[in-house]
């Protein structure tokens, strides 16, 4: 009895034998997972031991409900002999590769071990800013709706637009540390496939660790990134991106981006708003060629009183000279100085109106400019026709629809106020043919930027400086090459 006691303490003392180390020995790929994500306090991490299942995902990147219903209630009401025929489900997916998974968790999914093998969930579905109004493109009539952060919100305001099966759509990941999702839309059959592999294979090319933004993607793909002009277009309004692709155009959506691009666009149509169409013809006409006589007023206005103050006192009228003499008399600096201060003053009220908040940025804007405008009069830094002149320039800008084209022209405004400072009229001239220059050797995903005037198509500017009738409209642009010219078609 004495030796079968001694015995049992004995064997009661030796390790476990090899199998069972090894049942309860951690797997290869969950050390590894673990590895990988080491010194991340957000990862969440849970343990069923009675099924001998590890789960691993970020709490604030998986929709609640869907994590409650799909894994958390079956894994807390099932045995473990249930548990292969619960990863039979097809929301299971299993993954052999070790990179993927780690992506699949930093995309949102949920990684479940169980005995060695990995399985992934998409329960992705963190909170997100609903679907507002745009802040940058309001409109008085028309559809109020405007993309998000979220790119299968965005990918849904196209769809409800355009019910087509010709619309495709490819898939992209951009950025080695941010794996930024970017989705290539075109309609087949009406866009250009060389429009399409041009606007793919620069994507493809992209070598950066991030890219936060559909701005972004423009200064890494576009003709000419070193341009001051925006050569391809960008919007926040879901009908403006619809339109574009039903043109032939080319659209992509970038992950965490609440606009897209769009191309290939030119100059003129920055200067194009929805507003123009959802209103009568001759409204939108109306409307569209007082935005041109605003690009004119706002480039050239403070850079002629620059010119004409400097060099040209013959071309003001006689019963203007002495009121302009009177106001200038007490201006201790030249003209050019004068309007670059002023400029500059006006930039820095918008700037500030753009990046306080709204009630306060009002004020400042207004009581801003009423207030230094009037003081710097009064102390005789500037003239009031200055003021005047000034105030024009900006409040034109202001009515030119993109804000990319409206930050650049006011740019421009700066160069060409200087070159009249210099050399005059034949300045302000000189400078006006070289940003014309410019522009007619920009291009857009390799189409002219200056189309339809270089080259001339004189059918398209029925929709480029006037908004003619819908009727008349039935043609798609010709910047689009599309394969599908028939744009409206009217039964007889």
């Amino acid at each position: 009895m004495r030796f079968k006691k001694w015995m049992r303490l004995l064997s009661s003392t030796n390790p476990p034998s090899p199998v069972i180390r090894q049942i309860h020995a951690e797997p290869p790929v969950l050390s590894r997972i673990k590895e990988q994500f080491k010194d991340c306090s957000d990862l969440t991490q849970r343990e069923f031991p009675e099924l001998e299942i590890t789960l691993f995902y970020f709490k604030h990147m998986v929709d609640p409900d869907l994590f409650e219903r799909e894994i958390l209630a079956p894994l807390e009401n099932i045995q473990a002999d249930e548990t292969d025929e619960l990863l039979q489900n097809s929301i299971f997916t299993r993954v052999t590769e070790e990179r993927v998974l780690v992506k699949k968790i930093l995309s949102g999914w949920a990684a479940l071990f169980v005995q060695g093998t990995a399985y992934a969930v998409d329960i992705y579905g963190p909170e997100g800013r609903g679907i507002e109004q745009s802040e940058t493109e309001g409109v008085i009539v028309g559809p109020h709706d405007a993309f998000t952060e979220s790119p299968e919100a965005n990918l849904s305001l196209i769809r409800r637009r355009v019910k087509s099966n010709h619309l495709k759509v490819q898939t992209f990941t951009v950025g080695e540390i941010t794996s930024s999702k970017v989705f290539v839309l075109y309609i087949d059959g009406i866009a250009n496939m060389d429009y399409v592999n041009t606007m793919t294979q620069r994507i493809e090319a992209i070598e950066t660790d991030a890219i936060f933004d559909a701005t972004m993607l423009v200064q890494l793909i576009d003709d000419f990134p070193n341009s001051v002009f925006p050569v391809m277009l960008n919007t926040e309004r879901p009908d403006v991106a619809a339109s574009k692709l039903v043109e032939g155009k080319v659209v992509a959506i970038v992950e965490q981006s609440p606009s897209v691009i769009c191309g290939p666009t030119s100059f003129f149509e920055f200067f194009i708003s929805p507003d123009d169409y959802y209103s009568r013809w001759a409204v939108g006409t109306a409307t569209r060629l007082l935005r041109y006589a605003a690009f004119v007023i706002t480039i050239s206005f403070t850079a002629l009183y620059v010119s004409v103050t400097t060099y040209h006192y013959e071309m003001i009228p006689d019963n203007l000279i002495t009121t302009l003499t009177e106001s200038r008399s007490r201006v201790p600096f030249p003209p050019v100085f004068e309007a670059l201060l002023m400029e500059t003053t006006i930039e820095l009220l918008r700037e500030a109106g753009a990046r306080l908040p709204t009630k306060i940025g009002q004020t400042i804007g207004i009581v801003g400019g009423i207030v230094i405008g009037q003081a710097a009069v009064q102390a005789g830094f500037t003239s009031n026709i200055l003021i005047i002149a000034v105030a024009s320039s900006a409040i034109a800008s202001y009515v030119i629809p993109s804000y990319t084209m409206s930050a650049s022209i006011r740019l421009i405004r700066f160069g060409l106020v200087i070159a009249a400072g210099v050399l005059g009229n034949f300045g302000l001239m000189a400078g006006i043919a070289l940003v014309i220059i410019h522009l007619a050797k920009l291009t857009s995903l390799g189409a002219p930027y200056t189309m339809p005037v270089a080259p001339l198509k004189l059918k398209d500017w029925k929709d480029i400086f006037i908004r003619a009738p819908f009727w008349s409209l039935k043609s798609r642009p010709s910047q689009s090459l599309s394969m599908n010219k028939k744009y409206n078609k009217f039964k007889k």
